[in-house]
């Protein structure tokens, strides 16, 4: 089984990377997230792959970095998500906007990706996010001094990708966590806590008056 590549670039696509091993080239499929972090064609490159066995060829997924590899890894192991839509789906979002998303249960968000349907959403949400924990890296910085658990800095984080400003994320968080009921155990899932800060922020004047 290959693992990795070192070469040199002979030729890069969206979808595709073509590099030279002492005089044999592979074609390495990839997602778009890699083609846009590649480096210039015949420079040094080395990808992570993942070797995926077909009953009459061999195909190469590539990666640049470790997270993506796993990622995708992840994907192919749901239902209904083969090598082919995997690299789709981490085309159309990051690693990082897909890690709140499928946490949050985020459908909407998962099949405005073309070729994922509301089925195969659900089938990833479902099937996934219980094997996410692995995909959480360790950033203490993004717990500030003042007390944010990391319950509170992953809804911080989901409602940056959904597009939000950050200040008005972190307000909205804060006036839901104090005004809300965390000590019954209302909003002490993900889930909820999103929800809560969710409907805090579709009230734009309250909103607004508190963060003057």
């Amino acid at each position: 089984m290959i693992g990795y590549l070192r070469g040199k670039l002979v030729d890069k696509r969206p979808n595709q990377v073509l590099v030279d091993v002492n005089g044999v080239g592979y074609l390495v499929s990839i997602p778009l997230s890699t083609f846009y972090t590649l480096g210039e064609l015949h420079e040094d490159v080395t990808l992570l792959v993942h070797t995926h066995l077909r009953e009459d060829s061999i195909a190469l997924y590539g990666f640049l970095t470790a997270r993506e590899k796993q990622f995708f890894e992840l994907l192919i192991s749901a239902s209904g998500v083969g090598p082919s839509l995997a690299l789709k789906i981490l085309s159309g979002m990051s690693v990082d906007e897909l890690l709140p998303a499928i946490r949050a249960g985020d459908l909407v968000r998962l099949t405005r990706i073309p070729g994922v349907g509301r089925k195969t959403a659900e089938r990833i949400v479902v099937e996934l996010r219980d094997k996410l924990a692995a995909m959480q890296p360790q950033q203490p910085e993004r717990v500030p001094a003042a007390g944010r658990t990391q319950l509170e800095s992953d809804v911080v984080s989901a409602l940056l990708n959904l597009g939000y400003d950050r200040r008005a994320a972190e307000k909205a968080l804060e006036d839901t966590s104090s005004n809300g009921r965390a000590g019954d155990g209302d909003l002490q899932s993900f889930e909820a806590l999103l929800r809560a800060t969710l409907q805090h922020l579709s009230r734009p004047a309250k909103a607004a008056a508190k963060a003057d």
